[in-house]
Parts: structure tokens; C-alpha cells; sequence
């Protein structure tokens, strides 16, 4: 059995007693709700054409009425442009996305989900909103107090990280 979280904070508090361990009571409970709703849904995508991380990647482009630019989506995601642009590349190779120059900025591609990326999209999210919805279920009345707690973690974090 693993140690719990107030172990590992007592040991590393013990180890240095200087060490602000007041974070890893709510980061390690982000990482273990992370875990289990990758858990949740990974049987979905196996053998699927596409990862939950593309998925997550295609939907704001799945009913964008235009093209959208990498950087604008990164910030969406919360992601590092790099890791978007990584992402994008892959999914340019496989049919899902197509990118073409952006006439206003040269540097910035316009992207869109091609037919075969949005048929891959309506496959498989809604499959993956069906068991999210499962998972959710036990909230009940909480629901509502979770989501505001949630939106105000996202809203320090970003005033500390930066949106984009």
C-alpha cells in the first residue's frame, strides 16, 4: 500500500523542514482525479483512431465556423504552443486537421478539422461524454460548489501562469 498524502508531507517536511508542502494536498488530489478519469475513458480509445488528448485537441475545432490559429487554440487548451503545434503536425500527417497559410500572419497556419477528423470526433466524444457523465453522477447536490471551486483554482492559476 502507498503512502497517503499527509504521510508523504509529513516525511517531507521531516526530510526538510523548510519546505512548503501546503500544495500537495490539492495537487496530488488534481493528479489523482486526472488519473482516474484517464483511467475512465481509456478503454474507450483503444484501438480508436485517436487518442482522448487529439480528441480534446479537435473539439473546439469540430464546430468552429473558421479557421483557427495554434496559438489561439493552445490558449484555449491551456497548453505550450509547442505542444500544440507537435500535436497539430501529427494530426495534419493522419487527415484529421489540414493547415494553410494564414494571409494575415505568415508565421500563423489557419487550421481546420477535415471530414475524416470531425466523422473521428462524433465517434468518439460522445462515447467519451457518456462515461464522464457516469463518473460525475455521485456528485449530486456538490456539483455545483466543485465547479466554483474549480473555476476559481483555474482562475488563479492562470493570473499566475499567464493564458497563452
Amino acid at each position: 500500500m502507498s503512502p497517503s498524502p499527509i504521510d508523504v508531507r509529513t516525511q517531507w517536511t521531516e526530510h526538510n523542514p523548510g519546505l512548503d508542502t501546503s500544495p500537495m494536498e490539492l495537487i496530488g488530489l488534481l493528479k489523482h482525479a486526472t488519473g482516474l478519469l484517464n483511467r475512465a475513458v481509456e478503454p474507450l480509445y483503444a484501438g480508436a483512431a485517436l487518442t482522448a488528448p487529439e480528441v480534446d485537441m479537435l473539439i473546439p475545432l469540430r464546430h468552429a465556423t473558421d479557421p483557427v490559429i495554434a496559438r489561439r487554440l493552445a490558449e484555449w487548451l491551456g497548453l505550450s504552443r509547442a505542444g500544440v503545434s507537435k500535436a497539430l503536425g501529427k494530426l495534419e500527417k493522419r487527415g484529421f486537421i489540414a493547415r494553410t497559410p494564414n494571409p494575415a500572419d505568415r508565421r500563423a497556419a489557419l487550421v481546420t478539422i477535415t471530414p475524416a477528423g470531425a466523422k473521428a470526433v462524433d465517434d468518439l466524444f460522445p462515447r467519451q461524454l457518456a462515461t464522464e457523465v457516469e463518473l460525475l453522477a455521485g456528485l449530486g447536490e456538490d456539483r455545483d460548489q466543485v465547479l466554483k471551486a474549480l473555476g476559481r483554482l483555474v482562475e488563479v492559476m492562470e493570473r499566475q501562469v499567464g493564458s497563452g
